[in-house]
């Protein structure tokens, strides 16, 4: 009886999709009676085939996706999404597309939905959660099937809108007990006090910092906690004049590295990810420093670039690939089971990697 009426709901949804199907676009593109014609099957079944693949024959599946493919179709995923149905994007929503920060885990959250034969709309919102808001509506405009963003620190009137709708979300990159949002990411302050641990440990005590502003970013306010944990257990206590703001960029973590190393030079300087270390990096070339024997640098991310920069950087491996891959995995899951609360939160490892941008302190 449940396979009967599962038979006849799939009926029902193919025939209002091919009610509502054209069989020929517009501008003479193929349509869905043209695939079934040229498959030798009906046009309910290559509707099937699209929507419901599992109730068609494997001899037919290849039938009409070989048919498919000689006639150039292309489906219509809107049209199912009108009626409920996947629209068959994912949404993704990051602080910044300008450097490298987030550039992996963009990659490998895109590639992951295309094995789920799913697509991504991405959008920044530059740090400004108000304008998340806005993209979260634009988003919700184009019928999502889910959306990831990054951290946890969002309006309130944005989680309303996505829990009003029944979107599944979660949240990508930090680590928080008590989550709000369901997440797949690091412990951010974990990385910072690996990496700060690591430079104590081979005698540094003359430290500075660069930290981006921890406004609208948990993920920078939690590596600048662990960091200073990291100081306080060595019982080593921090000046003001070695705590350092600079934003994500390679040409101002450069110019605060070089007041930095002018004046007063510290033996270390921890950053609060790659990029600023990168800046450190240049600085200290361009001031004739000896790297790590006159300054080690240290960083947060393992980016792009960090391997190969001379000195190679020293750093924490934040597992952006694992990152993406597993978010898309769960949105499509969560999206397909129409259940937002069935993924439980997962915390992925980080790894110190020490390179050749720190040594011991001479």
């Amino acid at each position: 009886m449940c396979n009967e009426n599962k038979n006849a709901n799939v009926f029902i949804i193919d025939m209002i999709y091919l009610m509502k199907r054209p069989t020929r676009t517009l501008n003479g593109a193929p349509g869905i009676v043209d695939v079934a014609a040229r498959a030798g099957v009906s046009p309910a079944t290559v509707s099937r085939f699209f929507n419901a693949p599992d109730m068609v024959r494997p001899d037919t599946k290849s039938r009409i996706q070989a048919a498919a493919t000689e006639l150039g179709y292309i489906r219509d995923r809107m049209a199912g999404a009108m009626h409920n149905r996947f629209s068959g994007t994912i949404g993704l929503v990051v602080p910044t597309i300008n450097n490298t920060i987030f550039s992996e885990l963009i990659a490998s959250f895109s590639n992951q939905l295309l094995e789920h034969d799913r697509t991504m709309l991405v959008a920044s919102h530059n740090y400004d959660l108000t304008l998340e808001v806005s993209i979260i509506r634009s988003l919700l405009e184009r019928r999502i099937d889910g959306i990831a963003l990054v951290g946890q620190h969002h309006l309130d009137s944005a989680i309303d809108m996505l829990k009003m709708r029944g979107i599944p979300v979660i949240a990508l990159w930090g680590y928080q007990q008590n989550a709000s949002i369901p997440f797949v990411g690091a412990d951010n302050a974990l990385a910072a006090y690996k990496v700060t641990d690591h430079i104590l440990q081979l005698g540094h005590r003359d430290i500075a910092f660069i930290f981006p502003d921890t406004t609208n970013n948990d993920r920078a306010h939690d590596r600048k906690a662990g960091a200073m944990r990291a100081m306080k257990d060595a019982g080593i206590a921090v000046a003001a004049d070695r705590m350092h703001t600079c934003p994500y960029d390679i040409a101002q973590s450069k110019q605060t590295a070089l007041s930095i190393v002018s004046n007063n030079k510290p033996s270390a300087i921890v950053c609060g990810n790659d990029v600023i270390a990168h800046g450190v990096l240049y600085a200290a070339h361009e001031k004739g420093l000896s790297l790590p024997k006159n300054l080690s640098v240290v960083g947060i991310g393992d980016f792009t670039g960090s391997a190969d920069i001379v000195p190679s950087l020293t750093t924490v491996r934040l597992p952006a690939n694992r990152i993406g891959q597993l978010a898309a995995d769960a949105l499509v899951n969560m999206n397909e089971q129409g259940d937002v609360t069935s993924f439980t939160s997962k915390l992925i490892d980080t790894e110190l990697i020490v390179r050749n941008s720190s040594c011991a302190v001479c």
